[in-house]
């Protein structure tokens, strides 16, 4: 069964409808998923989004979700629903390979804690989603399982590096799916595919892998700036992924003892920030904020223009902290990366350069995390538990593919552009991207910061862009735009 009495294709139902239905026993667990695999075999081939997909073992996950509603008695909240998991992210009995050819054989044993949190919300884990080798490009290709394209336009990226992820929503292929970011990789993404991305507060959501994976010393912009988080197509999707992926976990580093209470949703203040003096927003940029703008007028909340440099100033020490400790990890990249993320990684080095010198001291080093507790507290001020800020996603529309491989001077510009990807992680706040619509063939969309803990408030003030924001599945009947 793919179609519901009303004619919408299963695939196309959000997962609070699938959940819903799946309840009600309009449909079943195990029809939910048959409809999915179809639309994985109609629309993965082009776009290479999910790899590994094992359609005899959602089908034993979707069964069992049948014998529970026929069992009756309490169900979790995204029973039946597919969910995809990304490549470098635990899942029992899947290879967690980051996109690396040499590590093909590394299969999970258990479940990360961020994923065992979707498997015990009931979801029918469905597919891994490509990213690039190590997962530290805006871009999504690797040697492992090749390259990603985004499903409106062939010649731009869907986005790095949950870019499988965000491709296989904005396809239809799961209503959610599991992403993470350290310095835009589920927001950007999630805004070159006409996808919803919520980055969360870190600590929310545990980004410990299970007991018997491979241990590393994470380096400290990992522990302070890596986080776990859903996309969707939908807010609600994203809500709902959310709501299973918060994972009390104290054996994270970062991770907090016991759920926090997400928001209080209400009147908001929202203010704009265009340009925080590191790259001016492109036509179609300042188009978006502004009809996102004016739906947050028309939806009664306060909204005025400032400036910020605190946002720039926040760009610019990720450039330093994070770009200085994955220096400390090349000899591995090098080892054991593919070509592209090595060619990345000398270009993006090069552009920090620009910033920092060739060689930043220790004190220098030192003086950029203490600069970084200041910028928190500053910006948590400002914020409160009544404000938001609405920035772009990016300054520029979706790249073109592998602009990061073409010179330094263009990856410079990329990094330029990417300042509000990288000013939140830094300051390790929520943020959300939002799509608004479609201009000139790509997806647009803006960036929405909440204070620490507000993610309620982001979802809140999000809905009330989605209800007015025209939205579409990009189209695959005459094949990918090139």
């Amino acid at each position: 069964m793919t179609d519901t009495p009303g004619g919408k294709p299963l695939w196309d139902r959000s997962a609070a409808e699938l959940a819903a239905g799946i309840r009600a026993k309009d449909f079943s667990a195990t029809e939910v998923a048959k409809a999915f695999l179809a639309r994985i075999d109609e629309t993965n081939p082009p776009l290479n989004a999910l790899v590994d997909i094992r359609p005899e073992d959602a089908l034993v996950q979707a069964a069992a979700a049948d014998t529970a509603v026929a069992a009756g008695g309490e169900l979790p909240p995204l029973l039946g629903v597919p969910v995809s998991t990304k490549i470098n992210t635990s899942l029992r009995g899947y290879a967690s390979s980051h996109g690396v050819a040499a590590w093909a054989g590394a299969v999970a044993q258990d479940d990360a804690v961020c994923v065992a949190g979707l498997r015990d919300a009931g979801a029918t884990l469905l597919g891994r989603s490509n990213s690039p080798a190590f997962a530290v490009r805006w871009f999504t290709a690797n040697d492992l399982h090749g390259r990603t394209l985004n499903p409106w336009h062939s010649g731009h990226t869907p986005g790095g590096s949950s870019g499988g992820a965000a491709a296989s929503v904005a396809a239809g292929m799961t209503p959610i799916a599991q992403g993470n970011d350290i310095g835009g990789s589920v927001r950007f993404p999630a805004y070159c595919c006409g996808a919803v991305g919520l980055r969360p507060t870190v600590g929310l959501v545990s980004g410990v892998e299970p007991h018997g994976a491979q241990e590393f010393d994470s380096p400290m912009s990992f522990q302070t700036m890596a986080v776990h988080g859903p996309l969707g197509w939908t807010v609600d999707d994203v809500r709902r992924g959310l709501h299973a992926m918060v994972t009390p976990d104290l054996n994270d580093p970062v991770g907090l003892p016991a759920r926090p209470p997400l928001g209080r949703p209400g009147p908001v203040k929202v203010a704009i920030v265009r340009d925080a003096g590191l790259a001016r927003p492109h036509p179609t940029v300042n188009a978006a904020i502004d009809d996102a703008a004016r739906w947050l007028g028309e939806a009664g909340h306060e909204v005025e223009e400032i400036e910020l440099p605190l946002l720039g100033e926040a760009a610019r020490l990720w450039s330093l902290l994070l770009y200085q400790e994955l220096r400390t990890m090349m000899s591995e990249i090098e080892l054991f990366g593919d070509d592209a993320v090595r060619v990345s990684l000398v270009s993006s080095f090069a552009a920090a350069a620009e910033i920092w010198g060739e060689q930043p001291s220790l004190t220098e080093y030192i003086r950029g995390y203490a600069r970084r507790g200041t910028l928190i507290s500053r910006l948590q001020r400002l914020l409160g538990d009544d404000r938001i800020l609405l920035t772009p996603v990016c300054a520029e529309p979706p790249f073109e593919q592998d602009a990061d491989l073409a010179g330094d001077a263009r990856l410079s510009e990329l990094l330029a552009a990417q300042w509000p990807m990288q000013a939140v992680p830094v300051l390790g706040f929520p943020a959300m991207s939002v799509p608004t619509g479609v201009r000139d063939g790509l997806p647009s969309g803006v960036q929405l910061i909440g204070g620490r803990f507000q993610e309620d408030l982001l979802l809140h003030v999000a809905t009330a862009i989605e209800a007015r924001a025209t939205r579409a599945r990009p189209s695959f009947a005459g094949g990918l735009s090139s």
